[in-house]
């Protein structure tokens, strides 16, 4: 695999994953009208999961995240994570693209639960995993015990690790740029997904003098900023919209490296301008309804899954059905034109 496993001994250490966009995918269950539909638990649907993946890789898409925040993470049971997991390293495999990373995200609160986690997110076939930040007292959380939290994890996790910094889940915790200075030293830490649009901390991550950006990459977790982030040192994304529509963020993160090896000019940085204002129009449902709002524009663009297949609390899709969808559906029509051009 692209990713390798590390050295737990704080020596040799671990590389981040390979330059590209990844999707944040979502975690498909039995949809409302199928036989196995449970209003309250519906189970993993794994077919619709596969073709999902396969979708995804075939329009250029570097690797997955399983399990992060779209996936529902807080919603899925240990036993079920190790399924998803292992089911979707065989699809990749099988259909020949084993080159293509799973990253699994953790949520947990302590350390030995995100080791165990880890170990078996390993175990069911995982590269890398992606960490979430823990936020439950965030409001008496120091910088020194965020750095000594990821540190403890990172000694004894037996895969890389990507610290997940999402304000937006975590009570608004803050992840200064400093600490990730010095969380960026540590061997088996490779990089980070920053899901927020605090610009001028992202650039004083990306753009550090004091990170060996060769050993930890900086993503951006909202499609809506790849080519800002891009410009200021990032290397890509791990974002929902590319779930929806993987060849258009994909352009635009390939015509920036390509220009950029070669020379940009005035036509680039049109075209590029006007793909980034196209996602951003993309990414305002995905801001306004995140998962509920991705499986509602799978379901009705590419007839993935059914909108209504989701865990409680979050479960049935738009209150109001074809009347919130008809606010977005000018801007998904435009962009499924757009992406079966390319």
């Amino acid at each position: 695999m692209s990713i390798p496993m590390h050295n737990t001994s704080r020596g040799t250490p671990a590389s981040p994953p390979a330059a590209g966009i990844y999707v944040p995918v979502p975690t498909f269950f039995a949809a409302e009208g199928t036989a196995a539909y449970d209003p309250v638990s519906p189970p993993l649907d794994l077919e619709t999961q596969s073709k999902h993946s396969l979708f995804l890789v075939k329009g250029g898409i570097k690797g997955l995240v399983i399990l992060g925040t779209t996936g529902e993470a807080v919603h899925i049971t240990n036993k079920e994570r190790n399924e998803l997991i292992k089911s979707q390293r065989k699809t990749l495999d099988d259909a020949g693209y084993k080159d293509r990373p799973i990253i699994a995200g953790t949520a947990t609160q302590n350390v030995e639960e995100t080791l165990q986690q880890i170990q078996e997110s390993k175990e069911a076939g995982a590269e890398a995993v992606l960490v979430l930040s823990p936020g439950y007292f965030a409001t008496a959380v120091s910088q020194t015990g965020i750095q000594r939290w990821f540190e403890a994890v990172a000694d004894k996790a037996v895969l890389p690790i990507m610290i997940y910094h999402y304000p937006g889940v975590t009570n608004n915790l803050h992840i200064a740029p400093s600490t990730f200075e010095k969380l960026a030293a540590h061997p088996n830490i490779v990089g980070t997904k920053l899901s927020h649009g605090i610009i001028d901390d992202q650039t004083l991550i990306a753009a550090s003098p004091n990170i060996d950006h060769d050993h930890f990459s900086v993503f951006t977790g909202l499609g809506q900023n790849l080519l800002p982030v891009l410009a200021i040192g990032g290397v890509a994304a791990i974002d929902g919209l590319a779930g929806v529509f993987p060849r258009v963020v994909v352009r635009l993160f390939t015509l920036f490296n390509d220009s950029l090896a070669k020379g940009i000019g005035k036509k680039e940085v049109q075209e590029m301008r006007e793909l980034q204002f196209r996602i951003c129009q993309g990414e305002k449902l995905v801001a306004r309804w995140g998962v509920v709002g991705l499986k509602e524009a799978l379901a009705r663009v590419w007839s993935f899954g059914g909108a209504k297949g989701a865990r409680l609390p979050i479960a049935g899709g738009f209150e109001d059905g074809d009347g919130e969808w008809k606010k977005w559906e000018k801007v998904y029509e435009g962009l499924k034109k757009l992406e079966d051009s390319l």
